[in-house]
């Protein structure tokens, strides 16, 4: 610092001065600028970009680069698909092309499988929902948009691709890769309809696309014809679809003119109060509505509405939070966009989109099932019979279940080099296979963890030299998928569905709750009555 410049700090601090009379008038705000300004802007930048930028771009690859910025400005859930994107999406369900059945969302800047299908190639390959995508084929993917990753899984049936994850914690994930047989897949929106016991049935809603309110109501009618007196409807996992769905899976279960959810936007014909038409067959069946963090968009409001309506009890871990609507509007030349056009409204009005202005898209994907930010869950709303319930962040369940644990890299590992079924279809051949049998097997944990899980994990530390040393809670799981392996080898798919129902954390909570579900979805007790 020069000597003039200490002499003009020795000189402010030593007397005092009146700021307010020395500070510059504060100069007028400029006034705003028009679209036709902000449009020229825009060119403005295109040709400097066309005279002055070492490399050539074409004005194509900047105007969709430019565009899924605005969008993604906008919200985490509007956004472009070129035509070509849209030609390979629409081969895929032309059924031309075959993928191998994850669905992807950017996660802290990472692509990351939210889902995996039931029966899958990537189910078979171990890959689990929460798994970071890093390659493809041994390439990097970083920078690689999500959607145009599902694509690139997309090829010829019987292909295969080499993907790259990565499990755990962000700092020390463990990494590793399977290779995965594109291959063909039945997903049905309705994958599980049976009985738990004699007055308990189950049903599993995978979507609200295609024929899914056909499939619940076929569901329905198989499970009241085995004599279902009260039913539990699994939504865990669901990522919603179609709106005008999830009306209709509501109308099962409401009375005639029942208010399922309201929708607004900026035009008029985006507000509609979407209600029951008719008298649902099921409408005064006792029902459970298990939810998690997978469960979004039309599952969640369909799980808003009958908690609003105290039509049934919610069970299971807090849902996604996606309440914002979505259409399509096609471009000169086959882009299209994907635009939130309103927003989705609970009977009472809440508003369970989680926050997403002033949050990075990564940092949105990551709160998950997470609470939404205070001041949007300070408001308090009352449901029919005037429980309490709250907007923002997803719809929290009446009854909260915790994450079980989840299995470590080498187990993916494994089961993608078939030491899963190696283990599993050796102690199946010397099981009965007598419905006695299969009785006596689904019946015993402690036979699954005896006959499975040591030999299981002596192969895996042979064969990828690993410690493999699960702590309880990982051994109970390891014991549950290999046990659920040995089933589907001796007893078939029937069998497995029987067991996965049979054991589940959330369906057996559901079927110890249905005893108190009437005092569950009572009106709260006036403070200081007996209960």
């Amino acid at each position: 610092m020069s000597r003039t410049h200490l002499a003009a700090v020795a000189l402010l601090l030593a007397a005092p001065v009146n700021l307010a009379s020395q500070s510059p008038p504060a100069s007028p705000r400029p006034p705003a600028r028009s679209a036709y300004e902000e449009l020229q802007t825009f060119s403005g930048v295109l040709n400097h970009i066309r005279l002055n930028y070492p490399d050539s771009v074409g004005y194509s690859e900047l105007v969709a680069a430019a565009i899924r910025g605005v969008l993604k400005a906008l919200d985490p859930h509007s956004y472009y698909v070129s035509r070509l994107e849209w030609e390979r999406q629409s081969a895929l369900e032309r059924g031309e092309l075959y993928t191998i059945g994850v669905a992807l969302e950017d996660v802290e800047g990472i692509p990351t499988v939210i889902a995996v299908a039931p029966k899958s190639p990537a189910f078979k390959a171990g890959i689990l929902a929460g798994d970071r995508l890093r390659t493809l084929n041994d390439t990097s993917i970083a920078g690689v948009a999500v959607r145009s990753l599902e694509l690139r899984l997309a090829g010829e049936k019987g292909s295969r691709v080499r993907v790259g994850l990565e499990r755990g914690p962000r700092l020390e994930p463990d990494t590793f890769s399977v290779t995965v047989k594109r291959g063909e897949f039945h997903v049905r929106t309705v994958s599980i309809v049976r009985m738990v016991n004699a007055t308990t049935g189950y049903l599993r809603l995978d979507d609200f696309m295609g024929e899914a309110s056909k499939e619940l109501r076929d569901g329905l009618r198989t499970l009241r014809d085995k004599r279902a007196e009260q039913i539990i409807l699994d939504l865990r996992g669901n990522p919603g679809g179609s709106v005008t769905a999830a009306v209709e899976i509501a109308s099962e279960f409401f009375p005639k003119n029942t208010v399922v959810f309201r929708t607004h936007g900026r035009k008029r014909d985006v507000d509609t109060t979407f209600a029951t038409k008719r008298d649902g067959d099921f409408r005064n069946i006792p029902l459970i509505v298990l939810i998690d963090e997978g469960s979004a968009s039309a599952s969640e409001a369909l799980a808003g509405s009958l908690q609003d309506h105290d039509r049934a009890l919610i069970i299971g871990r807090r849902s996604f939070g996606k309440a914002l609507m979505q259409t399509v509007f096609f471009l000169p030349g086959g882009d299209n966009i994907w635009l939130t056009v309103g927003r989705i409204l609970t009977p009472n009005g809440r508003f369970i989109q989680r926050r997403y202005r002033g949050v990075a898209v990564e940092q949105y994907y990551s709160f998950a099932g997470k609470s939404g930010a205070e001041e949007d869950t300070t408001t308090i709303y009352k449901t029919d019979n005037g429980r309490p319930v709250r907007g923002g962040g997803g719809i929290v369940p009446d009854v909260v279940l915790q994450r079980g644990s989840r299995l470590p890299v080498w187990w993916s590992v494994a089961a993608d080099s078939g030491l899963d079924d190696a283990v599993a279809d050796s102690v199946a051949a010397t099981l009965d296979a007598s419905p006695a049998g299969r009785t006596a097997w689904m019946a015993k944990p402690e036979d699954w963890a005896a006959r499975l899980l040591p030999p299981f994990l002596d192969r895996v530390r042979t064969r990828f030299h690993v410690a493999a040393q699960p702590d309880s809670a990982q051994a109970r799981q390891l014991s549950y998928q290999l046990a659920a392996r040995t089933v589907q080898v001796r007893w078939g798919m029937d069998a497995v569905e029987e067991f996965l129902v049979t054991w589940d954390a959330g369906v057996r909570t559901a079927v110890a709750n249905f005893p108190k579900l009437r005092e569950l979805l009572a009106p709260p007790s006036p403070p200081g009555s007996p209960r």
